[in-house]
């Protein structure tokens, strides 16, 4: 998180008096950063997950870091787009996920 944000936080929070909820609310955060940034005495703090869950991509992961792999070398036009990738994943697989959005948020 950086300092502009942290300094926000406690501004709203300190000088115009705002709840912790309302702070997270509007700007986005879980309350429990509102918190945390509150507590911390620093600059800024890090706060990343360290490990990002993918329950339903989880079982394709590696067929789809393949085909990234063999599909980056190619130019920009000859890739397939987000669309391509899931159909080509359906079609190898009838149970693959239902939604296209979880691998367009999953692709890099």
């Amino acid at each position: 998180m950086c300092v502009e944000t942290v300094g926000k936080i406690r501004r709203r929070r300190l000088i115009d008096g705002e709840t912790i909820n309302a702070i997270a609310r509007e700007m986005g955060l879980a309350r429990n950063t509102v918190k945390r940034a509150l507590q911390h005495e620093g600059e800024g703090f890090e706060y990343r997950r360290r490990v990002q869950p993918r329950p339903k991509l989880g079982p394709y992961i590696a067929t789809l870091d393949a085909w990234l792999e063999a599909e980056e070398r190619l130019p920009a036009r000859e890739r397939r787009t987000a669309q391509r990738v899931f159909e080509a994943l359906r079609l190898e697989d009838a149970g693959v996920v239902r939604a296209l959005t979880l691998l367009s948020v999953g692709l890099p």
